[in-house]
């Protein structure tokens, strides 16, 4: 349902929620900051104990100065009763006020109220004393000596609950100034963010929104602007299309030219093959069981048989000649199927032992294990690595060495592939030649057709890999065959 709507109010829609975004989070902030004074509120809380422990410190110790009085006009033990309650009272809230204590203004405060008290205790102990002895003289002056330290008890207690006081209004005011900050802070980022919102939906309108829908409408052939209504969408399906129309007209030049290289070339083809097939191939039959029915009727001596085995060796390579031609006219179907080519490899240097031999030439296979199956047909394998091997022994002196390394490997853009090596010790190609081997027709023997490794390049190119070489002059030559590797499941989706 959103893809439907156009792009300028996709965007206009999600510029306003960002706005209101901003404007919920800066109501947020505003509401935290009355959070944050009832968290202060919270803080200043443990002075205002404080400050409630002190006052009671003071009517304690007044109250005990009121009993002592008391008792020392009436004598009354009820009075004294009375002072013992309130000096405990008193001690707790010392006690108290001692855990309460922040900083070393506060603790001195209550070390002195605390040391002052105890001494205070004993005098008053000391009166009351002396009024139980009848000493009322004594008891009297000694007094009015304790009075002047209840004084300065007194106003220690009140010094303690000053300080408490004014750690709270000090608190109470930066809270309050804190808050007023924060507020502030908060409505300047929403008219800030506000402003910005506004500021961007000017420039996507002036600078992208315009120019979008302009080049939407020129680019846009199939109508699918008006169709829809979404800018993104419709310039998305004709730059696509533009783009898959410009890669398919590339890709039917290069087949056109391919086709048109290869149709010249199956014509020249074409009636060559077709002129050898009926002028030379329905002779050479002829000949071939006439050749046969003499060698069984007539008696040669070792000359004649010997003359007679070159005409036949000579017959067979105008047909080998005359098939490379049709083969290369008119390319077998292949017949696929699961092999390793290391069987392959395997099957071709056995059928080649007495070839090899002949030529004097050593075959060295390397290979960890054997190569995975793959999808193939042997027969045309087995015709590249002949075609191959039999090059390689012809271009080597006597005593060569061919090496066919075998290996698995990670080769793009096939993944997984097969890669044999086929190299000799021979003269190499010449660079001037190197990029024309594989061209039709083209050849350095004097009895070639050129043929053979056009079709080996051919069919390695069918089997979906590619044939390349490396060589160069008087250090050898080495002929890469790269066949992809799939897996068995894939390939059932797959056509050759």
């Amino acid at each position: 349902m959103f893809n439907r709507i156009g792009l300028s109010i996709q965007i206009y829609a999600i510029l306003i929620v960002l706005v209101c975004i901003s404007i919920a989070g800066g109501l947020v902030m505003g509401w935290y900051t009355y959070r944050i004074e009832r968290r202060l509120s919270a803080i200043v809380d443990k002075d205002l104990i404080a400050y409630k422990t002190a006052e009671t410190l003071e009517t304690a110790l007044v109250n005990q100065k009121g009993f002592v009085s008391y008792y020392c006009l009436d004598g009354n033990a009820d009075w004294l009763r009375r002072l013992g309650e309130y000096r405990q009272i008193f001690k707790e809230r010392l006690k108290e006020a001692q855990f309460q204590v922040e900083t070393e203004l506060q603790e001195g405060t209550v070390d002195l109220i605390d040391s002052e008290y105890t001494a205070y205790v004993t005098s008053h102990d000391r009166v009351i004393e002396h009024y139980k002895n009848g000493e009322r003289e004594a008891g009297a002056k000694l007094h009015q000596k304790v009075r002047k330290r209840f004084f300065k008890i007194l106003k220690l207690c009140e010094e303690y609950k000053n300080i408490h006081l004014a750690r709270i209004i000090q608190a109470n005011k930066e809270g309050h100034t804190q808050a007023r900050k924060l507020r502030i802070i908060t409505w300047v980022a929403m008219l800030g963010s506000l402003f910005l919102g506004l500021f961007l939906l000017s420039i996507f309108a002036n600078r992208i929104f315009s120019p979008v829908r302009k080049l939407t409408q020129e680019a846009d052939r199939e109508g699918g602007f008006h169709k829809s209504g979404n800018e993104i969408k419709a310039l998305s399906r004709s730059v696509h299309g533009l783009i898959n129309e410009a890669d398919r007209v590339q890709v039917e030049l290069k087949q056109s030219r391919e086709n048109l290289l290869q149709a010249e070339k199956m014509v020249l083809v074409g009636k060559l093959a077709a002129g050898m097939a009926h002028s030379i191939r329905n002779p050479l039959t002829s000949v071939n069981m006439r050749l046969f029915s003499l060698d069984r009727s007539l008696e040669l001596t070792s000359t004649q048989k010997e003359d007679f085995e070159v005409i036949s060796e000579e017959i067979r390579h105008i047909d080998t000649i005359v098939q490379n031609f049709l083969e290369f006219s008119r390319p077998p179907k292949l017949k696929m199927q699961r092999i390793s080519p290391s069987v392959v490899v395997d099957l071709v240097i056995q059928l080649l032992e007495h070839r090899l031999k002949s030529y004097d030439v050593s075959v060295k296979i390397i290979r960890k294990r054997p190569l995975p199956e793959i999808k193939a047909d042997p027969e045309q394998l087995k015709e590249v690595l002949v075609n191959l091997i039999v090059n390689a022994c012809e271009a080597m002196d006597k005593g060569g060495l061919i090496t066919i390394h075998e290996e698995e490997a990670y080769v793009e853009p096939l993944k997984r592939a097969a890669v044999i090596r086929l190299s000799d010790n021979g003269h190499g190609i010449p660079e001037s030649i190197k990029g024309k081997i594989f061209q039709p027709f083209f050849t350095t023997k004097e009895e070639g057709t050129g043929l053979g490794l056009s079709i080996a390049s051919r069919i390695i190119e069918e089997h979906r890999g590619w044939l390349d070489v490396i060589s160069n002059e008087l250090e050898g030559t080495t002929f890469i065959i790269t066949l992809p590797i799939k897996r068995p499941d894939l390939e059932q989706n797959s056509h050759y």
